[in-house]
C-alpha cells in the first residue's frame, strides 16, 4: 500500500510540473499552481457539459493470477457528471465526478480535474485522439470510504461530442494494473 501511495504521488508530481518551465522547486509549483487556476477559471466562464458512462476495468493478464482475475469484476458499470471546454489549441481539460463497481462489486467514486493534449483531424478538428492525465481522488470499500489522491495518465479518441478514454491504474501483483474505460458524452444546454 505505502509503495503504491509513493508511485501515485511521484507520478502526480512528474504530471504536474511538466506544466512548469525551468526554474526552482518553488516557481515550478506556483507555475502549475497558476496554469490550474487560469484553466479551471476559464472553464468555469465558457464550458460544455459532460455525462461519462464507465464500462470497462481490464486487469492486466500479465500481474494478476488465475484466482483473482476469476473472482474480479471487469464491468464497471456506474455514470458521472462534469464539465469541460477545449482550449485554442483544441486541447480538453475537464471536471468530474463518477461512482462506478469496482474490482469487488463494491461503489468506487473518483473526481477530479483532467488534462488531455489532442491531435485532430477532419474539417472542423471533428476527429481526435490524445494523452494526458487525471488528478482525482478516489473513494474504495477497502479503505472505508476516505478520499485518497489518485493521479492517472489517461488516453483518449473522441468524434465530436463522443468520447472513449481511458485511464490506467499502476499497481503491484494482484492489485492495480487496471485499464479503466469509459464513454464521455460531451453536449452544451
Amino acid at each position: 500500500m505505502l509503495k503504491k501511495i509513493f508511485f501515485m504521488l511521484l507520478l502526480f508530481t512528474t504530471i504536474f510540473f511538466n506544466h512548469a518551465k525551468a526554474g526552482t522547486w518553488s516557481e515550478k509549483f506556483n507555475r502549475g499552481i497558476d496554469f490550474l487556476h487560469n484553466d479551471i477559471s476559464q472553464m468555469y466562464q465558457e464550458h460544455d457539459y459532460d455525462i461519462y458512462v464507465p464500462f470497462h476495468a481490464w486487469h492486466n493478464r500479465l500481474t494478476y493470477d488465475r484466482e483473482h482475475l476469476n473472482r474480479y469484476n471487469e464491468h464497471a458499470w456506474g455514470l458521472g457528471l462534469g464539465i469541460s471546454h477545449f482550449d485554442s489549441d483544441n486541447n480538453w481539460s475537464g471536471l468530474y465526478a463518477m461512482g462506478f463497481k469496482d474490482s469487488n462489486s463494491y461503489l468506487e467514486t473518483y473526481f477530479g480535474y483532467a488534462r488531455q493534449w489532442n491531435w485532430t483531424a477532419g474539417s472542423e478538428d471533428q476527429w481526435r485522439a490524445g494523452v494526458g492525465y487525471a488528478l482525482g481522488l478516489t473513494q474504495r470499500h477497502e479503505y472505508h470510504y476516505i478520499p485518497l489522491p489518485l493521479p492517472l495518465p489517461l488516453i483518449g479518441v473522441g468524434y465530436r461530442g463522443f468520447n472513449l478514454q481511458a485511464a490506467y491504474v499502476p499497481g503491484i501483483k494482484n492489485d492495480g494494473n487496471v485499464l479503466f474505460i469509459f464513454s464521455r458524452f460531451q453536449f452544451k444546454l
